[in-house]
């Protein structure tokens, strides 16, 4: 199973919200470059990156920083936050990016998932975050309306590589993921699920590593606050 650990960037800085929630975030001390060197150091070859300026603007804000990290060290990774048209995808994708997440752009415009992947084949990452059953848009502050498992009926044939799934409810709470629900995203789904929010503990891994359809995990928080040990988080990785 492949982990990704997490760096969300807001102001060129290291930061965590709770439940996505951007008066409620951590800041620390460690530049994303610095915290992706740490990864890679500790022998990590995945990273989940959030752009947050890019979730509020719908830019390519931290590019640059995506583009040091791309070529400074033999990391696989995906990015998200904001990207919402082909020429986001095409500069991430030119820098380097393993793969780009579409989140909120996606689900209001199935479309553009479509042709994205068809533009993108194996670059497109689906990222659906939801609440209490129904997908979040628009960084968490609206709901779709849209139930999640209807939606990936509906798209899951679209090309996807990868699906994201993140429970905003567990979301920075260290309260472990919502693996009912994950499994229920992961049995539909035509691409592997990776599991994201609530990561508390090494055992929420260890048990991820037990369910089917399941590529990877997402560990954010824990990691900053110290509750999970990037030596012990290692050793779980087989992929």
């Amino acid at each position: 199973m492949k982990i990704f650990p997490a760096i969300d960037i807001k102001d060129k800085k290291c930061v965590r919200l709770v439940k996505g929630d951007f008066n409620n975030k951590t800041e620390y001390e460690m530049s994303p470059v610095d915290q992706a060197e740490k990864y890679k150091d500790h022998g990590f070859k995945n990273l989940h990156i959030v752009d947050l300026d890019g979730a509020l603007t719908g830019e390519t804000v931290n590019l640059d920083i995506i583009n040091e990290i791309v070529s400074k060290f033999d990391l696989k990774i995906e990015i998200g936050g904001g990207v919402r048209n082909f020429e986001s995808i095409k500069k991430y994708t030119d820098v380097g990016v393993e793969k780009v997440i579409l989140g909120s752009a996606a689900i209001k415009d199935k479309n553009f998932l479509k042709k994205a992947c068809e533009k993108f084949p194996n670059k497109i990452a689906l990222g659906l975050d939801a609440k209490d059953g129904y997908l979040s848009v628009s960084g968490w502050k609206e709901n779709s309306n849209q139930l999640t498992l209807d939606y990936l009926k509906e798209v899951n044939d679209f090309g996807a590589s990868r699906l994201i799934y993140t429970d905003i409810n567990r979301d920075g709470m260290k309260q472990s993921p919502n693996f009912s629900e994950t499994e229920k995203v992961a049995e539909i789904s035509n691409c592997p699920v990776i599991i994201s929010g609530g990561v508390s503990s090494i055992d929420d891994v260890k048990k991820a590593k037990g369910l089917k359809n399941i590529e990877g995990i997402i560990v954010g928080k824990a990691i900053y606050d110290g509750d999970i040990k990037l030596e012990e988080l290692v050793k779980e990785i087989d992929a």
